[in-house]
């Protein structure tokens, strides 16, 4: 057997390439959409992608079953509750799919509903007379040390309390059901918003996920939803979007790189309504700026943050740093934001020599703040942590919108007066300001280096 995980970082996402050796037959489960690595994978190994399974319809990011079917003719399977506008193979609970001969690998369908509707979990069998399976896909149904929230808005039409008791059934019963030796191969790692404590590691066991996560411990069903429920972060404003784009017959992604635009064709796509976003580091962006751009930063959850204050609707010009603007263009596209006009090259040269186009981010340390409350100065201080992270504390009479409900929550901001945002660190404040400034916000700081900072300015250092 030949059983492969890709693990995208930037997503914290996993991909599954699964084939028989002997018959050369292998299935693809829940890849992203640039298919490329495991088409590569699967020619290096000698092995003929047969089939593409999506253990249920993702949110986070836009799969890449239509891309790896038109690049290999294979069908695209989900659990029997899924509906698409494509060709479906529908998925029973306990069918076994035979990629190799009488007793080659299988794979096993368990219908594991609770994150989703249609969810299912995928066992994989080295051989098909063994009685324990070598390892089961999970998808967003059990992660490491977590499992899947019941409540995102993906799941259109069912009520969290509804898709909470599948999940403790598909959780306590079916998945911890299984053989404590069997390997547990999630379909997300920790930063994913799709739970709320994932573990760094991409990989477990049942017996492991039986005695350390919280989540897979004996319970009542109402003490599940209990857990399970409480202090989950705020869904970024793009996963609605993929859900449903998920569904639907689209356009495939063709890998095309962007193309360069001149200063004057940017500003003029700005002009018409193009969102300028710069990916530019912090302090960079903060230095010099096209105004009206917005800031998120290449070096964190680039494409889940861009997804919290680009519409997917919208056409975008990047300003990225030098040789990374494929790189924007991708991830960017990974999550459906493919409305990319294309990006200017050389931006540091090219904004040296347009000053009266630029503009600076201001930026405030803690020990600035608290002059400025001391002055008595009217600011309005916003916390863009989500919901767990205030158990740390926070700053006096800060409002509290996350991150992930900026934009939709925009018109709670005041408009009159100075705004000061924080974060835990700093990075999601800056690129918050950023996209505050962009919709005509005029005097808006962040705080550097976020609550973590101001609290440091109030823990005493001992000698």
């Amino acid at each position: 057997m030949y059983f492969a995980q890709h693990y995208l970082d930037c997503l914290s996402q996993a991909t599954y390439l699964i084939g028989d050796e002997t018959s050369g037959r292998a299935v693809v489960v829940d890849p992203r959409r640039d298919v490329a690595d495991f088409l590569e994978d699967a020619e290096a190994r000698g092995l003929t992608i047969v089939g593409v399974i999506n253990t249920h319809f993702h949110a986070d990011f836009l799969a890449g079953h239509l891309e790896m079917a038109e690049a290999t003719g294979a069908w695209i399977g989900y659990g029997t509750a899924a509906q698409a506008e494509y060709d479906v193979r529908h998925l029973e609970d306990g069918e076994r799919i035979e990629l190799g001969g009488p007793d080659g690998v299988v794979l096993e369908i368990m219908h594991t509903p609770g994150h989703t509707p249609e969810s299912i979990s995928v066992l994989v069998y080295e051989r098909a007379s063994d009685e324990v399976p070598y390892g089961v896909l999970t998808g967003d149904a059990l992660f490491i040390g977590d499992v899947g929230r019941p409540d995102l808005l993906a799941s259109i039409g069912v009520t969290a309390d509804e898709l909470g008791r599948m999940l403790y059934d598909s959780v306590q019963h079916k998945l911890m059901g299984l053989d404590d030796a069997v390997r547990v191969f999630p379909a997300h790692g920790a930063g994913s918003a799709c739970g709320k404590n994932l573990s760094t590691e991409t990989q477990s066991t049942i017996g492991e996920q039986r005695r350390f996560n919280y989540a897979c411990q004996p319970m009542s069903e109402d003490r599940f939803l209990e857990l399970v429920t409480a202090g989950q972060p705020s869904a970024p404003e793009y996963f609605v979007f993929d859900a449903i784009l998920n569904r639907k017959e689209r356009a495939t992604y063709d890998g095309r790189p962007a193309e360069p635009l001149s200063l004057h064709e940017a500003l003029a796509a700005a002009e018409g309504g193009a969102a300028l976003l710069d990916a530019r580091e912090a302090p960079e962006f903060a230095a010099g700026h096209l105004r009206g751009a917005i800031n998120v930063p290449l070096d964190g959850r680039f494409a889940e943050t861009a997804g919290m204050v680009l519409d997917p609707h919208q056409e975008v010009v990047v300003l990225a740093p030098d040789g990374h603007e494929s790189e924007v263009v991708v991830r960017l596209a990974r999550i459906g934001f493919d409305h990319v006009l294309g990006y200017v090259p050389e931006v540091d040269a090219v904004l040296a020599e347009v000053p009266e186009h630029l503009a600076q981010a201001s930026r405030v340390t803690p020990v600035q703040l608290e002059a400025a409350f001391a002055d008595g100065t009217e600011v309005t201080v916003l916390d863009l942590r989500n919901l767990g992270e205030l158990e740390a504390g926070s700053l006096p009479g800060s409002l509290h919108i996350p991150m992930a409900e900026l934009r939709r929550r925009l018109d709670e901001v005041p408009r009159d007066g100075a705004l000061v945002l924080y974060c835990a660190g700093g990075w999601r404040s800056s690129v918050g300001a950023s996209y505050l400034r962009s919709q005509g916000f005029t005097d808006v700081s962040d705080i550097l280096g976020g609550f973590s900072a101001w609290e440091a300015t109030r823990t005493p250092v001992e000698v």
